[in-house]
């Protein structure tokens, strides 16, 4: 039987690629904080560090995606790794 918390795992890699700037995958996998920064650091900088930030969130969703689901559970629901 598959672990509940691995459900996120899809929703987070596809957010974390199409939306990765502003940080929407981490607020679905509920890191808050890390989310906050990624959307702060769009918005202040008026959509210039979108570029930076996005690629993170591009490499971190196909990152969700390539694990197991048990790693995906071990490392960001367990281990609460909140980036890379």
């Amino acid at each position: 039987m598959s672990d509940p918390a691995a459900s996120k795992k899809i929703p987070a890699g596809i957010c974390g690629i199409l939306l990765g700037a502003l940080g929407v995958h981490k607020f679905i996998l509920g890191y808050t904080k890390e989310g906050v920064i990624m959307l702060l650091v769009t918005v202040l900088t008026l959509g210039f560090g979108a570029f930076i930030v996005g690629i993170i969130g591009l490499i971190e969703g196909i990152m969700y995606l390539i694990k197991s689901d048990e790693e995906f559970v071990a490392t960001y629901v367990n281990g609460k790794k909140g980036w890379f």
